[in-house]
């Protein structure tokens, strides 16, 4: 089956976090006292680097042991949203970890699983219109706007159209082709985002993309669903446009199951939403490539939310990996919680750890190996492959219009 992975970045980017200022210190968050937000936009400064490609986790013999052995059945991807196939997107399943221990709920029982004082960390990301029809010489294309970089540039990946809707693989370049886009612009393809790569690559169109996207284009679709759906399909409640244009080629599709009488009933339990922004690229769900950076935003409301909850003893739920990703970005050594903006290369494994974040509420994603280690590291190895064959045993429905599964800290976790 086509694999959706649990979504990577997708370009060595570089931006104004690079080389930054860095913030004020701020006091440990175990102490009485609690940084009051500061006024206006949040300052940028460096975030930490990558786990290097050799470290013995990304390539350990217990995370393979578990892709090996994960297989996912055709009949439990998710076809069509929610929706379509219950009452609303929050009648899906929801998996439940605490260490080992598993249990089974609704998605509308998540408010009875957490409680007052505890904070819910969402990406407000939007999703875009990211897949555009193009022509490369006498080729039929469909190029993916991944991710807007810098000086008016797009990270874009060619596709080739796979005739049922969907697409398959095929190499970018050559550096100076041109591909014609709807509506007589065109891309001039520039360079590849990583040295000696082919899959993604950095163009410049001589139209607005942002324009471009929402006249002519379409959710990026991948073949195990059963038909094309409309923008909205791909839109969390959480989802807010962002004025430049950006979002994300992907859904942050953790969030998808949330409805406004979800939020409600949560907000009336006493738990918190702190928000912040990822934008996600194009997932390789061929190349298993290892992430790269992303764009992001953690604004100074959310820092001291975060830090509040953890100093009075509240647990802080990240919703989907690309808020853990966020969030750990802006967390030093200590867990404190810093506003920042810019772009983060952290990749977080079990070697690593988690700092600020105490819980996960995830889909079910045939995992990549990155994705997989962010998984243990908050839940453990494991309650991961107990979760994980759990979720197989009474098959739950996979990829983003799937089930979800919560993560909450629990005896017995290991690493």
């Amino acid at each position: 089956m086509e694999r959706r992975p649990g979504r990577h970045a997708d370009g060595p980017l570089r931006g104004s976090g690079a080389g930054g200022r860095r913030s004020p210190p701020l006091p440990r968050i175990r102490g009485s006292r609690v940084p009051a937000p500061a006024r206006g936009a949040a300052r940028q400064w460096p975030v930490r680097g990558p786990v290097a490609a050799g470290d013995p986790m990304m390539t350990g013999r217990r995370a393979e042991a578990v892709l090996e052995s994960l297989r996912v059945p055709e009949e439990l991807s998710a076809r069509v949203p929610a929706e379509e196939r219950g009452s609303g997107r929050d009648d899906v399943r929801l998996l439940v970890s605490r260490g080992t221990e598993v249990s089974h709920h609704g998605f509308r029982d998540l408010p009875g699983r957490l409680r007052a004082g505890d904070v819910l960390v969402v990406n407000t990301s939007a999703t875009l219109a990211a897949a555009v029809d193009g022509r490369l010489g006498g080729d039929a294309v469909v190029v993916h706007f991944s991710t807007r970089g810098d000086l008016g540039r797009w990270a874009v990946e060619l596709r080739r159209p796979d005739g049922a809707g969907s697409t398959l693989p095929r190499p970018g370049g050559p550096a100076g082709a041109v591909v014609r886009v709807p509506g007589g612009g065109e891309l001039v393809l520039e360079a590849p985002l990583v040295a000696g790569g082919e899959r993604l690559w950095w163009a410049r169109a001589s139209v607005d993309v942002p324009t471009l996207l929402r006249r002519y284009g379409r959710p990026i679709r991948y073949r195990y669903t059963q038909r094309d759906q409309p923008l909205s399909a791909y839109q969390t409640v959480f989802a807010l446009p962002s004025p430049d244009g950006s979002g994300s080629a992907e859904m942050p599709s953790a969030a998808r199951p949330f409805t406004a009488g979800v939020v409600a009933d949560l907000v009336s339990r006493g738990v918190q939403f702190a928000p912040l922004v990822l934008h996600t690229g194009v997932a390789s769900a061929e190349a298993h490539e290892p992430p790269y950076p992303e764009r992001f935003e953690v604004p100074a409301t959310t820092a001291w939310l975060v830090n509040a909850a953890r100093a009075a003893g509240g647990r802080i739920v990240a919703v989907g990996t690309t808020a853990v990703r966020a969030l750990e970005s802006a967390a030093d050594g200590e867990g404190v919680v810093r506003p920042v903006s810019g772009w983060t290369d952290l990749v977080v494994t079990p070697r690593r750890g988690v700092r600020a974040v105490d819980g996960l509420l995830t889909g079910l994603h045939e995992p990549e190996a990155s994705h997989l280690l962010m998984l243990a590291a908050v839940a453990g190895r494991d309650a991961l492959t107990c979760a994980y064959e759990e979720a197989l045993r009474h098959r739950y429905l996979w990829h983003e219009f799937g089930d979800v599964h919560l993560i909450l800290p629990g005896e017995g976790l290991t690493e």
